[in-house]
């Protein structure tokens, strides 16, 4: 009787030891998850709208779009060529749904600082590691508006003799073309507003949305 009242008292004491930590456990979630939530009341406080470019909707366009690269560069020596920082969420989204071979490398270039408007010229932060010799070419972008930033890149990258190039924009700015560019791969046109998610940023915010917001004007101190 003693040895069983000693491990029925062992079982309780190790009972009460675990119903405190996982007590402890759901009052962290909990206030990890009152944090999340205030964290993205205040980031979406300054968006206008959330826009219809949803993830859903965004994860629609990007199949798309890897399904037409993959049938046109199924015979050819694919290079998909992110322009870093904006792109890199949906290069990795369309790298993963493109379903031929193809490599990918990456150049970061700065054009805008901390404003909203392009200066016109382009600084190569990071250059490409691959020779383009051989190689079928594709740019892929977060959003093509004035097309200085890429004219500038298509002009470079010819110089160094790939087979051909081509560019491919989730976002397009027609009516704010500045050059003449073209994307062959795009995911829709959107109008002249300033959207950031999804890898767009405004002074590097922003950029960790899993959506498209309208940024509000007096955030970037445009009315």
């Amino acid at each position: 009787k003693q040895v069983k009242a000693v491990a029925d008292k062992g079982t309780e004491q190790i009972a009460a030891v675990n119903e405190t930590g996982a007590i402890q456990t759901a009052n962290a979630q909990a206030e990890a998850d009152r944090a999340q939530q205030e964290a993205e009341r205040l980031t979406i406080r300054n968006l206008d709208k959330v826009t219809k470019k949803s993830e859903a909707y965004i994860d629609s366009m990007v199949k798309r779009v890897g399904a037409e690269i993959s049938r046109d560069y199924a015979d050819k020596n694919l290079l998909l060529v992110s322009v870093l920082k904006g792109s890199v969420v949906f290069m990795a989204d369309l790298m993963r749904a493109i379903t031929i071979p193809a490599r990918i490398d990456f150049m970061c270039v700065s054009s805008y600082g901390s404003g909203t408007k392009t200066s016109g010229v382009v600084k190569i932060i990071k250059d490409l590691d691959i020779n383009l010799k051989g190689y079928d070419i594709v740019i892929v972008e977060d959003i093509l508006d004035s097309g200085k930033t890429l004219h500038y890149l298509v002009n470079l990258l010819k110089s160094r003799e790939p087979n051909s190039i081509e560019i491919c924009t989730l976002f397009d700015k027609p009516e704010r073309r500045e050059v003449e560019v073209y994307a062959k791969y795009k995911g829709c046109d959107i109008p002249d507003a300033f959207i950031v998610g999804y890898g767009l940023d405004f002074d590097e915010k922003y950029r960790n949305l899993p959506f498209v917001g309208v940024l509000k004007p007096e955030v970037y101190g445009e009315v």
